[in-house]
C-alpha cells in the first residue's frame, strides 16, 4: 500500500470517485452521462498511474505470481488482473503522468478557451468532426496516457493490440481496395475525433460500464469481504462437507462458487479460497499442481456467477439493450454445469488418486447458517430488487447499505465508518485498471465502427467456412469452432473485458449473419473470454493458484485445463442449435430441462473421460474414454438423433469400464497364490 502524500492523495480521490459513483445512481449530474464519464476517468486515470508507478518493469503475468499470496479479493480488477504491488514509491514521472491525466481529461469541461479549443463542454461537443488544433493535441495526450495506463495494469500485450486497431485505421486505404478490409482511409485528425469526441471511443459503452456498474459491485464485494462474508463462506462449504471423504476438494468448489458471488475476479477468488483450503487439501494427498489446477478452475467460475458476472455481462447487457437480471438468467444453467464439471472431476480424482479423508474442524453448517446466515441477505436482495424492475445501479446501492446495516451482527466486522471508508477506497482501487482497459477498448471499437471491420471480418470468417462446405448446418459449426478458437487465442493475450468487446465486433457479426441469436451469440463470446483465464500458456487463474501451492507453472495450467474442459465445449451448444438457448433459460420449460440434462450428461462423459474412472465402478481403458469423449461431443449437438447416438455411445463407454472391472477381478481371483503366502 502507498503511504505518506501519495497514499493520502490515493486515498482522498478513490473516496471522492466512490462517492461520485454513489451520487449519480439518484441524483444524475445534469449535463449527462458522456460528462459523468470525463469526471469519473479523470478521478481514476490518474491514479493508475500512482498505484501501479513506472519502476514495476516486471511482465505483468510474473508480477501477479510474486504478488498474489498477498492479494486480497477485493484488490483486483474485475477482469481478474491482480494488480501489481503498490509498495514503490511514485516517481517523478508518475506524478507528472498523474497531472497530464488530470489536465487531459477534464480539459472537454473546462469553461475556459485555450487557443482555438476549450470553452466548456456544449463547446467541446459542437466541434465534433472539426477538431480545433488544442482538442487534437489533447486528445493524442490522453490516447498515449491510456496505453500507458494499459501498458502498467495488464502488460504490453492489449496496448499492442490497440496500436494494431490505430494502424489499421490510419493506413487502412493503403490496402489493395480488393482485399475485403480495406477501407478508404481515415487520416490521424479523424480517428482522434472518433476516439476523443464520440460515443463509441473513450466514453463509449465499455466505460460507461465500468463507472456505472463495475466500481459500485467492487465496493460491494469490498463492504462483503470487511464484514466477513468471505470467511462464513469458506467455513459453510467446509462444515458442509466436513464428513466427506472428498471433503477437502468440495470445500474448495464450494468456496470458489461462493466467494464467487460477490467477487467476479477469477485470480483473487483463486487467490482467497487458496489460502484457506490449501492446507486442507494438501493434507488431503493432493499434489501441489493438481490443487492448484482445482483451485484456479473454481476460481475462474467467479467471472460466470450471479449475481456479480465479470464486466463483460454488464457490457453484454449495454450492448443488447436488456437488464442485467436478463443476463443473469442467461448465465445460470452454464454456471451449475460449469461447477457440476469440477465436481465430478474432484470425485473422479479423489477415487484414481487415493486421496486420504481430513478430518475439517468445523462446527454443524446450521449452527453457522444460523450465526452468519445473514451474509446471503444482500445477494437475495439484488436478485429480489432486479426482479421487482429496480434498475442494477440501484439495486447494487440497496445491497451494500443492507450489508453495512447486518455487519452490526457481528461484533469483530462491523463496518464502523472508518472501515467503511476502507471498504469505499478498496472498491474504488480494485477498478482503476479495468477501467484502463475500458476506455482503452474505445480505440478498438471507434476504429471498428468507423472502417467497417466488423462485417468485413465476419465475411471473412463465414467465407472461410464456406470454403470447406455449402451445407448451412455445417457453415454455423465450423463458424462456431474457428470463433471459438480465435476468441481462445485472443484470450491468450488481453484482459477478459478487452477480449470479450474484440470479439464482440469481430466475432458477433458472423454469427448474427448465420441466424445466432443476439443471447447466444452474446454468451458465446464472452464465456471464451473468461476461460482465457485458465488457457495455457498465459492462464492468470493458474499462476495465481501455483503462487499459493508452490507448485510448477506449467503443469498447474495444464490441470487447470483438465478441470475445466467440460466448460470450453458447452458453449458451442448454444449456437449450433435452437435447443441450445433452453441453455441460457430461453424457451419453454420443457426445452430448458431437456437442454440441462442432456448437457449435464455430456459434462459428466466429458469428465469421466478426461479423468480416466467411472465413479462408482473403476478405471477406464483409452477404448472407454475415447468413446465417452466422442459421446459427450455428440451430446452437445441437442437435437433428437444426435443424442441419441452420443446416449448409446456413452452407455457402451460405461459396459466397457464393467467388463474391464469383472476381468480385472477375474484375474485377481484365478492367479495362483503367492507361496510364501501360503505358508505364512
Amino acid at each position: 500500500m502507498l503511504s505518506g502524500p501519495a497514499g493520502l492523495l490515493l486515498t482522498v480521490a478513490a473516496l471522492a470517485v466512490g462517492a461520485l459513483a454513489l451520487w449519480q445512481v439518484f441524483r444524475p449530474l445534469s449535463q449527462g452521462s458522456k460528462y459523468y464519464l470525463i469526471i469519473f476517468l479523470a478521478g481514476v486515470l490518474p491514479l493508475v498511474f500512482l498505484a501501479y508507478p513506472s519502476d514495476l518493469r516486471l511482465p505483468a503475468r510474473l508480477r501477479a505470481r510474486l504478488s498474489a499470496n498477498r492479494a486480497e479479493a477485493t484488490g483486483s480488477d474485475s477482469d481478474g488482473r491482480v494488480p501489481a504491488p503498490a509498495s514503490t514509491r511514485p516517481t517523478v514521472t508518475d506524478w507528472a503522468l498523474s497531472a497530464l491525466a488530470v489536465a487531459a481529461c477534464l480539459y472537454p469541461v473546462l469553461p475556459i478557451r485555450i487557443g482555438s479549443g476549450g470553452g466548456g463542454y456544449n463547446a467541446f461537443l459542437d466541434r465534433q468532426g472539426l477538431l480545433a488544433a488544442t482538442d487534437l493535441v489533447l486528445g493524442t495526450v490522453l490516447l498515449l496516457l491510456l496505453l500507458e495506463a494499459c501498458r502498467r495494469a495488464t502488460g504490453w500485450i492489449l496496448p499492442a493490440v490497440c496500436l494494431l486497431f490505430l494502424g489499421y485505421g490510419y493506413y487502412g486505404g493503403l490496402l489493395p481496395q480488393s482485399w475485403p478490409v480495406a477501407h478508404a482511409g481515415l487520416d490521424f485528425s479523424q480517428l482522434v475525433d472518433a476516439f476523443y469526441n464520440s460515443d463509441s471511443g473513450f466514453y463509449g459503452t465499455p466505460l460507461d460500464v465500468a463507472a456505472s456498474y463495475i466500481v459500485l459491485f467492487t465496493i460491494y464485494g469490498a463492504v462483503l469481504e470487511l464484514s466477513g462474508a468471505g470467511r462464513f463462506f469458506v467455513d459453510l462449504s467446509a462444515a458442509a462437507f466436513r464428513r466427506s471423504r472428498t471433503a477437502a476438494g468440495r470445500t474448495a468448489v464450494a468456496s470458489g462458487f461462493l466467494l464467487g458471488t460477490v467477487s467476479g475476479s477469477g485470480a483473487a477468488t483463486t487467490v482467497s479460497i487458496g489460502a484457506v483450503t490449501w492446507p486442507l487439501l494438501r493434507r488431503a494427498g493432493y499434489p501441489p499442481e493438481r490443487a492448484g489446477g482445482m483451485l484456479a478452475a473454481a476460481g475462474v467460475g467467479a467471472i460466470l456467477s450471479p449475481p456479480t458476472l465479470g464486466a463483460a455481462a454488464f457490457i453484454i447487457a449495454e450492448y443488447l439493450g436488456v437488464s442485467y437480471l436478463q443476463v443473469l438468467g442467461w448465465a445460470t444453467v452454464p454456471t451449475v454445469l460449469y461447477y457440476l464439471g469440477i465436481l465430478l472431476a474432484v470425485e473422479i480424482d479423489a477415487r484414481r488418486s487415493g486421496v486420504r479423508p481430513v478430518v475439517i474442524d468445523v462446527g454443524s453448517p446450521w449452527r453457522l447458517l444460523a450465526r452468519f446466515g445473514y451474509h446471503f441477505a444482500s445477494l437475495i436482495a439484488i436478485i429480489v430488487f432486479l426482479a421487482i424492475g429496480v434498475s442494477a445501479t440501484r439495486a447494487v446501492v440497496f445491497a451494500i447499505v443492507l450489508a453495512v446495516v447486518l455487519s452490526y451482527l457481528d461484533r469483530a466486522h462491523r463496518l464502523t465508518p472508518g472501515r467503511l471508508v476502507t471498504a469505499l477506497v478498496t472498491g474504488v482501487r480494485g477498478v482503476l485498471a479495468v477501467t484502463a482497459v475500458c476506455a482503452a477498448a474505445g480505440i478498438i471499437t471507434a476504429t471498428t465502427t468507423k472502417t467497417g471491420l466488423g462485417p468485413q471480418a465476419a465475411a471473412l470468417l463465414i467465407g472461410g467456412a464456406q470454403a470447406a462446405t455449402s451445407d448451412p448446418t455445417l457453415v454455423l459449426v465450423l463458424t462456431a469452432l474457428l470463433a471459438a478458437v480465435a476468441l481462445s487465442l485472443l484470450g491468450l493475450a488481453v484482459p477478459v473485458t478487452a477480449s470479450f468487446v474484440i470479439g464482440w465486433v469481430i466475432v458477433g457479426p458472423a454469427l448474427l449473419d448465420l441466424g445466432v441469436t443476439a443471447p447466444a451469440a452474446a454468451m458465446f463470446v464472452f464465456y471464451f473470454a473468461v476461460l482465457s483465464e485458465v488457457s495455457p500458456p498465459t492462464a492468470l487463474a493458474a499462476v495465481a493458484a501455483a503462487a499459493v501451492t508452490g507448485g510448477r507453472l506449467v503443469p498447474t495450467m495444464w490441470q487447470t485445463l483438465r478441470y475445466a474442459l467440460p466448460a470450453y465445449l458447452t458453449p458451442i451448444a448454444f449456437v449450433i442449435t435452437p435447443a441450445g438457448l433452453g441453455l441460457l433459460g430461453i424457451g419453454g420449460v420443457q426445452r430448458i430441462a431437456f437442454a440441462a440434462g442432456v448437457t449435464a450428461l455430456s459434462v459428466a462423459v466429458l469428465a469421466v473421460a478426461a479423468g480416466g474412472w467411472l465413479p462408482g465402478v473403476g478405471p477406464a481403458g483409452v477404448p472407454e474414454r475415447v468413446l465417452g469423449a466422442l459421446a459427450g461431443v455428440t451430446l452437445l449437438w441437442l437435437e433428437p438423433v444426435p443424442v441419441t447416438v452420443g446416449a448409446a455411445l456413452a452407455a457402451v463407454a460405461a459396459a466397457g469400464v464393467f467388463v474391464r472391472r469383472g476381468a480385472a477381478g477375474r484375474s485377481t481371483s484365478g492367479s495362483p497364490a503367492n507361496p510364501v503366502e501360503e505358508q505364512l
